[in-house]
């Protein structure tokens, strides 16, 4: 099974138990500070990767770790990753978490990458265009500068990209050149 669709699993199977319990805005809150816990730790994971350590030992050391600290939801969340050999995944499993309960409250993830930084007035007016043309309620929105593109910007939602920027254009016109240059030959 590959390392994605696992931790899709384990992502979708948490956000149910959340809806289920009613505890989605605190499971939320501890998804993300379980998973930085993990990102600046390495060395906790390699220890629960480990092929000396028994998984009875890692699922002790992991309730060790996280009872009382955090829900028992959560606890038993990452013993049973633990226990299913599946502690490498616990960082993606959460992130997919946190993403399908942005889904669930509507709230989009656009990333936009523009020529030159936007104004404030500029991202308010792109963000309320979004909210109409799309089924989200609200965005979380990230922003890069790319002097790259020359002009315009790409807006990045999902799997989806629209690609307004000058670069493109340009790229498309030279390869429709190329094209007429070659057919009348």
């Amino acid at each position: 099974m590959a390392a994605g669709l696992v931790s899709g699993t384990y992502g979708h199977a948490l956000f149910e138990l959340a809806v289920e319990q009613k505890v989605i805005d605190s499971l939320v809150e501890e998804a993300e500070v379980v998973r930085t816990i993990f990102e600046t730790n390495p060395d906790f994971t390699k220890l629960l990767s480990h092929p000396r350590v028994d998984v009875e030992e890692k699922t002790a050391m992991t309730e060790m770790c996280f009872r009382g600290r955090v829900s028992d939801e959560m606890t038993g969340f990452l013993c049973i990753m633990v226990k299913n050999g599946r502690q490498n995944e616990i960082t993606t499993a959460l992130s997919e978490f946190c993403d399908e309960v942005r889904e669930y409250r509507g709230i989009g993830v656009c990333h936009v990458v523009s020529a030159m930084p936007l104004t404030e007035d500029q991202k308010n007016r792109l963000t309320e265009r979004l909210t109409k043309i799309t089924k989200y309620r609200s965005f979380e929105m990230h922003y890069d500068v790319d002097e790259n593109l020359i002009g315009g910007l790409t807006v990045r939602i999902g799997d989806r990209i629209v690609d307004a920027s000058i670069r493109t254009k340009l790229d498309e016109l030279t390869k429709s050149l190329r094209r007429v240059s070659v057919d009348e030959q």
